[in-house]
Formats: structure tokens, sequence, C-alpha cells
């Protein structure tokens, strides 16, 4: 069974279908878990990594995601603590978000190192965003990088997507060097090309793979929405098609599906172009659908290209 790991923030997510909103959950990396405990089931363990209020809708978060086969590791329940909350309106297939998550839990969820190392340890993938980062204050994001340091250090593999949110961020500085840290500690990089443009200035998916493999990163999967993808495994960077979609409902989470495709197929022993086509397939389901979490089955019947 291979034991995976995600870290991040859990959100209480309000979708609207004409005059009504509908309230779910989801998150960068809880969309990315979702998607591989999908397409694994029971041949992966799947842990949700973050901090947790003692509020009802803290309460229903852990048994939504006990529901659908994610426990939450150690992570620690703060008494007074609450969620973070978002809200999804769309043009048509696109979206747009409003947050409120200034005080939410889980920008705490690495402040006790010990139960953090303990959630991370003996894994098989940790994942995590520039997103986690963002969210929790300097000497947290020091413990966390330290924590998946020393994972790694212990054989597990660490992938990354810088996600890259500027309102999240005190500069564009201080997001470049945590975005260098992270990708320093990452196996795999999973970028998205606008985010890279926008941050590092990138004229190109070309640029973004050369950066990437000047600071040592071997494998990666640029995502460039409906147009292909590059991919990168210490070689000479692949072009690697996107699905079409003929009629797109919701784009909401589809990199977090692309990524969960990319790396079940790694799990799976595909190698990084096939695991792309398999991150596209799971994309393009997702935004066949409102919300960010697709169903387990049709994300399962996706990869498997049903």
């Amino acid at each position: 069974m291979k034991r995976v790991a995600s870290v991040g923030e859990c959100m209480i997510e309000l979708s609207s279908e004409g005059d009504h909103w509908r309230m779910g959950f989801a998150g960068d990396t809880l969309n990315t878990l979702w998607g591989i405990k999908a397409i694994l089931g029971g041949e992966a363990s799947a842990s949700y990594v973050t901090a947790f209020g003692d509020d009802r809708f803290s309460q229903d978060q852990i048994a939504f995601l006990a529901d659908n086969g994610i426990n939450a590791a150690s992570s620690p329940v703060l008494p007074g603590a609450r969620p973070g909350l978002y809200a999804i309106t769309l043009d048509g297939a696109e979206r747009s978000f409003t947050y409120w998550r200034g005080d939410a839990a889980a920008r705490r969820l690495a402040d006790d190192p010990a139960k953090l190392e303990e959630s991370l340890r003996d894994r098989h993938l940790i994942y995590f965003s520039g997103i986690t980062l963002a969210i929790l204050e300097a000497p947290a994001r020091k413990n966390l990088l330290t924590a998946i340091s020393a994972a790694r250090a212990n054989g597990g593999m660490i992938a990354f997507d810088p996600n890259y949110r500027p309102r999240l961020w005190p500069s564009p500085e201080a997001a470049r060097e945590a975005m260098r840290q992270a990708m320093a500690l990452s196996d795999i990089a999973l970028p998205t090309l606008a985010d890279e443009q926008a941050l590092f200035g990138d004229a190109d998916a070309d640029a973004t793979a050369a950066r990437l493999q000047a600071a040592g990163v071997k494998e990666f999967a640029i995502k460039d929405g409906a147009d292909p993808a590059l991919v990168g495994d210490g070689g000479t960077p692949n072009v690697v098609a996107a699905e079409r979609v003929e009629r797109p409902v919701d784009t909401t989470g589809a990199g977090d599906a692309f990524n969960a495709g990319y790396l079940a197929a790694i799990l799976c022993g595909l190698p990084p172009r096939e695991a792309a086509r398999k991150g596209h397939l799971t994309a393009a389901a997702v935004v066949g659908v409102r919300g960010a979490l697709a169903p387990h089955p049709l994300l399962r019947a996706a990869f498997s290209g049903a």
C-alpha cells in the first residue's frame, strides 16, 4: 500500500447554482489528495495534514474526509479555531474566488513540529503547494520545510506545486525565496506556466523548464490549462497534449486534478510522459463537473481511459 500525505488547508467551499449556493469542502492540496485516493482506492493510505478548529464545521470536515477514505494523521485540533471559507462565482466555465481565511486553523498546521513530523513519517509521497507555504508565518514555514526535508532524507518522495497566489504573500521577493527553498527539497515539480510567468517572468514553458533544471529539479510537468504540458525527467523535455473538453462546466480544481492523475501514475510506476497523459485525463473529468471535487468513480474511469 502506498502511504500518501498531503499538507495544506481544507476550506469550506461555497459554489453557486443559479440563485442557490452549495456548501462543500475543498482546497488545492486536498483536491489533489482526493484525486489520488479516488484513483488508487485501497492501494493507497491517504492522510491530510493540516490543523482543525473545534467548531461544528471543523468536525464536519474531519467526518467528510473519513467518509471518503482520508484520515487526518496527527493534525492538531485547536480550541476556538475554525476553517477558512471561499466562494466560487462563474462566468461560463471560468471561475473567480472570494476568500475569508485570515484566522483559519490551517495557518497553524506547522506550529507543533513534533505532531508535524509524526504526520509525515514513513510516507511514500508527500505533496504540498505554494499556498501551503503562503498561509504560514515564517517560523511555521521553516518548521514545515524542516519536516519535509527530514521525511525526504528518510526515503519519502516530495512533490510540490508552486501555485502562486500574490494576495497571500507580503511581496513577490518573499514568495520567490520560499518557492526556491521548496523546490530544493522536491523530487517532482508541478507548476502552472501562468504562475511562473507572474512570479519569475518566464517567457514560456521552455524558460520555466530551463530554470527548474538549473535549480536541480529533475522531474517536472509544467501545466498550461487546455494547452499541452511540458514534461521533463532529466533529458530533453517532452510536450504532452491536453484532453479536449467539448462542454466545459467549471475549471475549478483542474490543475489539482492533473496533479492527482500525474502523481497516482508515478506511484503506479508509469514514466513521467505517460503520467502527464493521465493527468490530462483526470483534469478533463473535473472540468466537466461543478466544484473542485469530482466523484471518485468518475476520476477512476477517467484515469483508466474508460
